[in-house]
């Protein structure tokens, strides 16, 4: 560990990643090196989404763990580290609230500082790391989000956005009405992949903006009535069309040529198909972050930190609470410029 310091005297941060379902604890490097990346999720039982109380004793529980695997998989000591990073929010109250324990616990014991990320920007930049792009217009998929977004001065800037639920919510409460096991993305991307006929369901775009849950309502109420790889194929082929349509929208205006897809739902083939056909299309490309950091995850958290710190960031312990509702274009860039 020693020699790798002193080549490069790179800044190692810990990331401590826990919004919702997932407890993900990485060390990573100023270098865009993800020295390690471990992570445990709650899966609640069929049928029901995620209880904040009982996601947060899962993470009590397994968060030593998690932390410990983390540290010996980069061969790391806590009194290496330069700093430790925690999901400062958006996310469930109860579950953020046992990262930045964890978190804070750690900066305490080993006098190291404290920087607070914001969830929706960690996906980008490990997205930025993973793609090797610039300056690329950012749709950003997940269970907590569904933005379009661009960087302009200091700030990520919201083009559209969802105006009710986002995707991942989407998917994710018509698994539960449908009897598909949790996680409900994958398993309903192996259904439409069986699909032969395209269900008429609404498809709600107003603006810049999209609008899911007159979606789900109608889907669910075709359970019933509809061979399930078909409903599957047409909630799939609906939902992605509309952020499409936004993003191209967006494409148009601000005149980019790149496109970065990140979040949960980007590792999906179809969408992933679907807004690199736009792209091409207009003489540009698409790309998606890596499969492996594409859900939640410490190596997120880890490697923004990372970049955080090198900036300037940190905050005093006694200032670590946690803002479940944080939106991300009220976060300072420093370390991005353009």
């Amino acid at each position: 560990m020693a020699r790798r310091r002193e080549q490069g005297k790179a800044v190692l941060c810990l990331g401590i990643e826990s919004t919702a379902h997932t407890f993900g604890a990485s060390v990573a490097s100023s270098r865009g090196e993800i020295l390690s990346d471990i992570r445990e999720v709650y899966r609640p039982p069929l049928g029901s989404g995620i209880h904040p109380r009982e996601a947060a004793q899962h993470h009590s529980k397994i968060a030593p763990k998690v932390v410990c695997e983390a540290l010996r998989a980069a061969g790391v000591r806590p009194q290496d580290l330069d700093a430790v990073a925690y999901s400062k929010g958006p996310g469930l109250g109860p579950v953020l609230r046992v990262g930045a324990t964890v978190a804070r616990a750690i900066a305490a014991n080993f006098s190291k500082p404290l920087v607070p990320i914001h969830h929706a920007i960690a996906h980008i930049e490990i997205g930025l790391l993973t793609t090797g792009l610039k300056d690329p217009l950012v749709v950003l998929v997940s269970g907590g989000h569904t933005t379009v977004a661009f960087f302009s001065k200091g700030k990520w800037r919201v083009f559209g956005e969802t105006e009710d639920i986002t995707l991942g919510n989407l998917l994710d409460a018509f698994g539960r009405e449908a009897g598909i096991p949790h996680p409900a993305g994958p398993n309903i991307e192996e259904l439409a992949s069986k699909g032969r006929r395209l269900i008429e369901l609404p498809y709600i775009v107003k603006g810049n903006d999209v609008s899911y849950s007159g979606l789900l309502t109608a889907a669910i109420k075709r359970i019933s009535d509809s061979r399930l790889p078909d409903l599957c194929y047409s909630l799939q082929e609906v939902a992605f069309s509309m952020m499409v349509e936004v993003s191209e929208r967006a494409i148009a205006q601000l005149e980019h040529n790149e496109l970065l897809l990140t979040g949960g739902v980007s590792a999906n083939r179809r969408l992933r198909e679907m807004f690199a056909k736009m792209m091409a299309d207009r003489g540009g490309e698409s790309r998606a972050v890596d499969p492996k950091y594409s859900g939640d995850c410490g190596a997120q958290i880890a490697w923004t930190g990372a970049l955080a710190f090198s900036s300037g960031v940190s905050e005093p312990l006694g200032d670590s609470e946690v803002l479940p509702r944080w939106r991300f274009d009220e976060v300072e860039i420093p370390w991005r410029r353009g």
